[in-house]
């Protein structure tokens, strides 16, 4: 038990790094926020969190496949600590992004009501990054014990999935307020390059384990 909570603490400090660090998503949260209210940046929120699930789901079922074949196991790690220092590396060496030079598609379908428009937004913007099916398959490979339950396992996913759909619920609630989005500008890059710190840290000591 205590294995699992190091595991899970471990697992959960990555991803919330991962996370909180500004991307597309969270612009796209932001920009929706902001023109068109929390309330249907929501369904933007809840797209996204889906392609994480999606992406979730097939890092789970790829680790089953694969756990139990030593050389393959050994080279997805290996490339999992890899990419960890690269996206470390990216977020250090990132240049200033300002929240207030967020756009948006002003694209609209005939037949698509608001809502699905946006959840449709924020699936696509998750899923065609390929860096989450990349970082969700690496932070499970290289940090979960092959001898961890798969019930376990599904806990850590679904613990995941729910933290994604909070914290952008949180960022939606709140991009709309004009004093916390100054305050989030002036904070964005200090974030990215805090969080690229230490996920680069974390890939250098998961290459030399």
């Amino acid at each position: 038990m205590a294995k699992n909570l190091l595991e899970f603490g471990t697992l959960a400090i990555a991803h919330f790094l991962a996370l909180i660090s500004p991307g597309p998503d969270f612009f796209l949260i932001v920009g929706t926020s902001v023109r068109e209210g929390a309330l249907r940046a929501v369904a933007v929120c809840v797209g996204i969190a889906a392609a994480n699930g999606v992406y979730i789901l097939f890092a789970l079922t790829g680790f089953a496949m694969i756990k139990e074949n030593p050389l393959i196991f050994a080279a997805i790690k290996t490339a999992g600590a890899l990419y960890l220092l690269y996206l470390g590396m990216m977020l250090v060496k990132s240049s200033q992004r300002s929240i207030c030079s967020v756009t948006e598609d002003e694209g609209e379908g005939k037949t698509v009501s608001a809502w699905g428009r946006l959840f449709v937004a924020g699936f696509l913007s998750a899923i065609l990054n390929p860096k989450n099916a990349i970082f969700y398959l690496s932070l499970f490979t290289v940090i979960v014990s092959r001898q961890t339950p798969q019930g376990i396992q599904a806990l850590y996913g679904l613990w995941m999935f729910l933290a994604v759909l909070c914290w952008d619920w949180l960022v939606a609630r709140t991009a709309g307020n004009e004093g916390v989005r100054r305050r989030l500008n002036h904070y964005t890059h200090l974030i990215e390059k805090g969080s690229g710190c230490v996920l680069f840290f974390l890939g250098a000591l998961l290459l030399l384990r």
